[in-house]
């Protein structure tokens, strides 16, 4: 005996990633915005699209079609964050939520119907509920089996399209039993990816009632597991079951003051105890800390973000050192602030086990020693107190030197950096990067065994074989070159005549056995570094 397919109310918000990017920014709903994800606009609000701008086009393309569009990168991360609240709300009217995406849950209709006295009314409920809430455009769909129902929510229309502006046509109902024919003239490429998609249309089968139209049997031998699931939903039978979710444990702690504190050293003693508590909750819990969110609210409605990064994991006193760098920046504890804080909220970011952080079994190791020591020097100074290098990508030795604060991430991704620097690219340097770098290069002399100048043709021929070299420039201090290798070319700009830079780069070693990057630039010599 065949299940029969659970009834089922879908909310979705349209252009989430859009609506949270303006809830965090600050921004107005009018402004046309674009969020780019690898060069791409991956989503874009309404006045955007009205202006030719959509998903798919690249950057250029979009700033083109709309000469006043904004645009941000886009944060997963971001959409979850701001989700939650309304996860919560929805919950507090019904529970059983299930998160389809950040935007998009569904709910199993049987309850909420049964309380409010219908679909309809329980739709209405709901659609109340989070315009309540804040929300500006969210859209209901009822039907059977999450996929219809999410169709039918996909189908309605803006409140601003519809009669008098109501919010009635925000809501579809597709009656019981009637959901293979209102998925039927949908186009197949939105249940199945593009390769299938692809596939599929060479076949003839072109809608979701063409794909439903085919044997069962058939598209599981043809198309395997995925096929048949997608032959299933195609079918308005589908029996996937709405899993509500386990609310996560929060451990985010928040402090309200009343009246509002105006000088930092009195917020940084407020939130001592607070801290103290956010900790002890990862304790037991059995879970350490390694990045955390400060949020700042100010009497004038601003609000300030901020994530820190810890080299181990937080204590309290570091929690509090953040809160008092975010507040403080540059400036002395003692020092006002520009509006009085309201409220202070940190939420944990990222956690670990505190099984992976153990000490060893003899206590603590040289590293943690120095940890604790930079931590101290930095709670003193100051967040920009502590600096560590880290290497960076750059053409010049100086460019690549980077200084990060101690604990912060360096900038860029690491892995695409690592990768970056293993491929060849013109001017790179081969082996073992040169022990000394200078921050300021200072001019040298090369020349050639009868005393001519060594120089660098148009062709990027040398124009004669290095024999002497000077490494202060002045010619009394000549020694003779044992070794040499070069020229590689480095070419920046080169579309910018005013500012490319175009010079080459040698190797040489001396009678004294240093070894030597030189920069020939302007026909002038310059030492870059030392191989020590």
């Amino acid at each position: 005996m065949s299940q029969r397919p659970i009834r089922t109310i879908v909310l979705w918000c349209p252009d989430w990633p859009v609506t949270a990017a303006i809830q965090a920014m600050g921004l107005s709903p009018e402004s046309p915005l674009a969020l780019i994800d690898k060069g791409l606009v991956f989503a874009c609000s309404r006045p955007a699209r009205q202006e030719g701008v959509k998903r798919g086009l690249k950057l250029r393309e979009a700033q083109y079609r709309c000469t006043g569009l904004a645009a941000l990168p886009y944060d997963p991360a971001l959409d979850s964050r701001a989700f939650e609240p309304v996860i919560s709300r929805i919950e507090e009217v019904t529970p059983g939520v299930q998160l389809i995406r950040p935007g998009t849950c569904a709910i199993r209709s049987r309850g909420p119907s049964r309380y409010y006295g219908g679909e309809q009314e329980a739709a209405d409920a709901l659609l109340q509920c989070l315009v309540a809430l804040g929300v500006p455009d969210v859209r209901v769909g009822v039907a059977d089996g999450p996929f219809a129902a999410e169709q039918a929510a996909r189908s309605t229309r803006h409140p601003a399209e519809s009669p008098g502006g109501t919010l009635g046509g925000t809501v579809r109902i597709v009656p019981p039993g009637e959901s293979p024919a209102f998925l039927a003239p949908l186009p197949v490429g939105i249940l199945v990816d593009d390769r299938l998609a692809l596939l599929l249309r060479r076949l003839g089968v072109r809608t979701l009632g063409d794909f439903a139209a085919l044997d069962s049997l058939d598209v599981l031998r043809r198309f395997g597991v995925e096929g048949a699931q997608a032959h299933e939903k195609a079918s308005g039978v589908e029996r996937t079951r709405v899993v509500a979710r386990i609310p996560p444990k929060l451990f985010d702690v928040a402090i309200e003051f009343e009246p509002s504190l105006e000088r930092t050293d009195q917020v940084t003693f407020a939130i001592r105890a607070p801290a103290d508590q956010f900790i002890d909750t990862l304790t037991q819990a059995r879970l350490v800390c390694t990045a955390i969110r400060i949020e700042v609210r100010t009497e004038s409605g601003g609000i300030q973000e901020r994530s820190w990064l810890h080299p181990r994991w937080f204590s309290a006193a570091d929690v509090v050192d953040r809160v008092r760098w975010q507040l403080q920046g540059g400036q002395a504890i003692e020092t006002g602030l520009n509006s009085g804080v309201t409220r202070v909220q940190i939420s944990p970011e990222r956690v670990d086990s505190t099984g992976n952080h153990e000490e060893g079994l003899w206590g603590s190791g040289p590293d943690e020693r120095i940890h604790h020591g930079l931590t101290r020097v930095q709670s003193m100074l100051g967040h920009e107190g502590v600096h560590t290098a880290v290497i960076a990508g750059g053409r010049m030795l100086t460019d690549r030197q980077i200084l990060v604060p101690w604990g912060d991430r360096p900038p860029g991704d690491g892995a695409v950096l690592t990768q970056a620097q293993a491929q060849p690219w013109p001017g790179s340097l081969p082996g073992i990067a040169p022990a000394t770098v200078f921050a300021t290069r200072h001019p040298v002399s090369l020349f050639t065994a009868s005393g001519a100048p060594v120089d660098v043709d148009d062709r990027g021929l040398v124009t004669g074989v290095p024999g002497t070299f000077s490494p202060t420039g002045n010619p009394a201090d000549l020694c003779r070159v044992e070794a040499w290798t070069g020229p590689w070319p480095v070419t920046e700009r080169w579309w910018d005549p005013e500012r490319g830079r175009r010079l080459h780069r040698f190797q040489v070693i001396d009678s004294e056995g240093n070894a030597w990057l030189l920069t020939l630039e302007e026909h002038s010599w310059w030492a870059e570094g030392r191989y020590d």
